[in-house]
């Protein structure tokens, strides 16, 4: 019988292996139990379980659920390059033969507390030819590099995300401790909140993962946040809305509603006060 280990790829026996998970790390308690804190590899859940309830995956399924990260993956580059949507960073079009126009996206700073997303969300950014800077930081550090980072890269949106949970799932949605990683999200957009009040810079902030406090996000300062009926939110969800808000024209104002048919759960996993587009457009004579 195989000894779960860290970096193993596991399933819930209790949980009918419905979702696949990374051992991040085992805690031996007092009592000498072993408890595996675990990580989603593509839903952005954290949860814990006990040694004895978790069975280590078949290759094949690991492989299954890899192929369809990958495929959502190359499906949404494919039809963002079809409706030629933040397809390069700026684009010229010549106006009546005397003028052009430049067409920039927003600048996008992407804080992922999971490595694997982190590089995947890169892809993604880049194979849209967005402007964007990512960086892996574990979500109890985000709120103090965050400042560092605003003032270096100046960016016009901030993703704030990685894993989260509910401990006690379908009770205690006002209890902050309730949640495993909601409180490091709220304060690191109190700290980006800041950061705009000194620079004046109007910042779009996405904020949260899987079943996150929602409103307390929304009313530390995020624009969007998850998770409003505590479900679980896919691994593309903050991509989606950061490439949303960076391809759209700053005259046009974004609501959930434009965003939300392309998201996992729609209105039930992200929701926010929307925001103003950050493409900006400067005509040339």
């Amino acid at each position: 019988m195989h000894k779960i280990k860290k970096g193993d790829i596991v399933g819930r026996i209790s949980h009918g292996k419905d979702i696949l998970f990374t051992v991040e790390r085992i805690i031996t308690k007092a009592d000498g139990k072993q408890i595996a804190i675990l990580k989603g590899i593509i839903i952005r859940i954290e949860a814990d379980a006990e040694i004895e309830d978790l069975v280590l995956m078949e290759k094949h399924q690991v492989q299954s659920n890899m192929r369809s990260l990958e495929n959502k993956l190359e499906d949404k580059i494919k039809k963002c390059a079809k409706n030629k949507v933040g397809v390069s960073k700026i684009g010229k079009r010549k106006l009546l033969g005397r003028s052009s126009e430049e067409e920039e996206n927003g600048k996008i700073l992407h804080l992922d507390g999971d490595k694997r997303y982190s590089d995947k969300s890169l892809r993604y950014y880049q194979k849209l030819g967005l402007n964007a800077i990512v960086r892996n930081v574990a979500e109890n550090r985000q709120e103090y590099v965050v400042m560092d980072l605003l003032n270096r890269y100046n960016p016009d949106i901030l993703v704030i995300t990685g894993h989260d949970g509910m401990i006690k799932n379908g009770t205690g949605y006002n209890d902050i401790y309730n949640y495993r990683n909601s409180k490091y999200f709220i304060n690191t957009v109190k700290e980006a909140k800041k950061w705009v009040k000194n620079t004046g810079k109007d910042l779009v902030i996405f904020a949260g993962a899987c079943q996150s406090y929602y409103e307390a996000l929304v009313s530390a300062g995020a624009n969007f946040a998850s998770s409003p009926a505590r479900v679980l939110i896919d691994f593309m969800d903050p991509l989606v809305v950061a490439e949303k808000v960076a391809t759209t024209e700053d005259y046009k104002y974004i609501t959930i509603n434009d965003i939300a048919d392309e998201l996992r759960d729609g209105t039930k996993g992200i929701n926010g006060i929307g925001a103003r587009g950050k493409k900006v457009s400067n005509m040339h004579i």
